[in-house]
């Protein structure tokens, strides 16, 4: 229901956007676009001899589609290596499955059981009821998960306390943290066993009825966003490229502090008329994700450019780089996120890419992939994959399952 919801709203929103009916109006406009919509694009701007103009075409990227897909096995995989270890012999009765996971779920884990002899060993029988526990290789290789999550640990303070420093107040709903725990990697029980060994830095406090988790000790030394990390790495620290004889080139990409790494779609051909207000975007200097937003007129441009980075930042506070756009939406108060987030979104397919394989439409930071492959990834991300890779494959972006519907 949810995501025909979002599909609805998504088509909506395609429908009524208006076109950038002339030159003047699209140079007015601080996001560059042919149409309000700018994943629906023209394949080129000729004269239609008055006749209606084609249709714009939805560029799909079949990799990041492909990601969902493949993750459902591997999620699969690491859902029951975190049953089968919460319980207190390490080891599920099979007729005790269906109280975990649910009737209808039951039997894909049943599959999978079936599936991978080399991960899950089935014991039992005569009278002792059957039971399903970790095979001994599998075993081996999940005492390395401690390890993970020690490595795991600074850097879920660091990109908790960024989160709230993103914030406009420096706190957020906890239920808000709850609801994209998995896609950071925090524990299920991180308010007992990661918030109070900080108390310097985090606390819980109710405000109107309501459990927010607040910042005690703003750093300004990461309040510093992903994108200007990665150009710092490059050696970009001035303005470069400012003059007029430099041209954009074709796939979007300008060298200069105060631009987005692009990747466009397969088949997306902007003109040069796109390409030259891209340019002027590019170059266009923003204020900070990590100043109040309450400072800023949201209808200057530099401002609504600014929302692209906070959304950006976002993005790459998760482990993977992707969140559901319910899961972003959540944060529209705190972040003073636009009423039409997602059309926000549909306007950079070179920056963000919304597929809605799986059970949730989901946003992706298209820079963080190589194809199916996430480019960079932490040592829990690290762990999973070797942990899954017994049943087999390789090479695959796994995820954190714990707490996957």
């Amino acid at each position: 229901m949810q995501r025909k919801t979002t599909m609805l709203r998504f088509h909506q929103l395609l429908k009524t956007s208006p076109p950038c009916e002339s030159q003047a109006h699209a140079l007015s406009s601080p996001i560059p676009c042919h149409r309000k919509a700018s994943m629906w694009v023209p394949v080129k701007h000729k004269s239609s001899g008055g006749r209606r103009p084609k249709r714009k075409v939805y560029h799909r990227v079949h990799e990041l589609d492909k990601v969902m897909d493949f993750q459902k096995k591997p999620a699969l995989i690491l859902q029951l290596k975190s049953i089968i270890q919460s319980q207190k012999h390490q080891s599920l009765l099979l007729r005790d499955l269906e109280k975990e996971v649910g009737f209808v779920q039951k039997w894909n884990f049943m599959a999978a059981i079936e599936k991978y002899p080399s991960i899950f060993y089935v014991g039992g029988g005569n009278r002792t009821p059957p039971f399903v526990t970790l095979a001994e290789k599998a075993k081996k290789v999940a005492r390395e998960e401690a390890e993970a999550k020690d490595l795991m640990e600074p850097i879920l303070v660091k990109n908790l306390r960024k989160l709230l420093m993103l914030s406009v107040d420096c706190r957020v709903p906890l239920e808000n943290i709850e609801f994209i725990e998995s896609e950071l990697g925090l524990p299920n029980d991180f308010k007992k066993s990661l918030l109070p060994k900080y108390p310097e830095i985090f606390s819980v406090k109710e405000v109107n009825g309501k459990l927010y988790l607040h910042l005690e000790n703003w750093d300004s030394s990461i309040a510093v966003t992903a994108r200007e990390e990665q150009l710092g790495g490059e050696g970009i620290s001035a303005p470069s490229g400012l003059g007029n004889k430099v041209r954009i080139s074709k796939d979007g990409n300008f060298l200069g502090p105060h631009a987005f790494r692009m990747s466009f779609p397969a088949g997306f051909r902007p003109n040069t008329s796109y390409l030259e207000q891209l340019e002027r975007w590019q170059k266009m200097d923003f204020p900070s994700p990590y100043l109040n937003a309450r400072r800023f007129d949201i209808a200057d441009p530099k401002a609504r450019k600014r929302v692209v980075a906070v959304l950006h930042e976002l993005l790459s506070l998760t482990m993977q780089k992707r969140m559901t756009s319910s899961q972003l939406d959540a944060f529209h108060s705190e972040y003073f996120l636009p009423s039409k987030l997602l059309l926000c979104l549909i306007k950079h397919p070179g920056i963000f890419y919304i597929t809605n394989k799986g059970a949730r439409s989901t946003v992706f930071l298209k820079e963080a992939y190589d194809g199916l492959n996430l480019i960079n990834k932490c040592p829990l991300l690290l762990f999973n994959d070797k942990f899954v890779a017994l049943s087999g494959r390789r090479e695959m972006n796994s995820c954190n399952a714990m707490h996957s519907p």
